[in-house]
């Protein structure tokens, strides 16, 4: 099971990712594919430069899933001991209390 959660897409990404997965929501992919697949559909939508995207599937991690980051500049994925946690910058924050 994968779930995957896309801002910005170019529509001929989009057109292409609801070609393997369902769009539950726009910008909201969800879908049982291989790893093969999983990890083409993420080559294109990781280089869209003007997309932001975060992956989530199913491994055989501690957690149950593993997670991917692309196109945010205050978040990224990081594991620390075979968990994966989302790190945020201050720059964030600063930004989120801005608005």
């Amino acid at each position: 099971m994968m779930v995957l959660v896309c801002d910005g897409l170019k529509p001929g990404n989009r057109g292409e990712l609801t070609k393997w997965l369902l769009e539950a929501k726009p910008g909201v992919f969800v879908g049982q594919v291989s790893a093969l697949v999983r990890d083409l559909l993420w080559e294109k939508v990781s280089s869209d430069f003007e997309a932001s995207a975060v992956l989530i599937f199913s491994s055989d991690s501690e957690q149950g899933f593993s997670m991917r980051m692309c196109g945010s500049p205050y978040r990224s994925v990081v594991d620390i001991e075979g968990i994966s946690l989302i790190k945020t910058t201050c720059d964030e924050a600063k930004s989120l209390m801005n608005q």
